[in-house]
């Protein structure tokens, strides 16, 4: 596996946990739908948390959230309304963004934008 896949690997991992330590619940991981995949699905105070997590060694190009393009949000709403309708969920939903980048004495730093979708229009 490529260094880059393993990185990915490891910050959803830390992902999970760092949700889990805050009070949150894992319902999911990786959860696929048609080309889509959602990498955290968790709950937290009755509501459903659609977490993308994007992970990057360096942030000279950009930070890992901005990586998030327009397309990649209409794929993972997609895929979440998908999960709702499939496990029949009638919850209120969030969008939440992980990031996770290494600083320059290879730290991860993590950084939790909740609520990341709420500007987009899926229009």
């Amino acid at each position: 596996m490529a260094d880059h896949n393993d990185f990915g690997k490891i910050a959803e991992d830390l992902a999970a946990d760092y949700l889990q330590k805050n009070g949150y619940k894992i319902l999911v991981k990786n959860f696929r739908f048609q080309k889509a995949e959602i990498d955290i699905i968790a709950e937290k105070e009755g509501m459903i948390i659609i977490t993308e997590v994007k992970a990057r060694s360096t942030d000279i190009f950009m930070l890992p959230q901005e990586a998030v393009t327009k397309t990649k949000i209409k794929s993972i709403v997609s895929a979440a309304n998908h999960y709702l309708e499939e496990f029949n969920k009638d919850q209120e939903v969030r969008f939440d963004i992980i990031s996770v980048l290494r600083d320059e004495k290879r730290n991860l730093i993590i950084d939790h934008i909740i609520d990341a979708f709420q500007s987009f229009d899926a229009n």
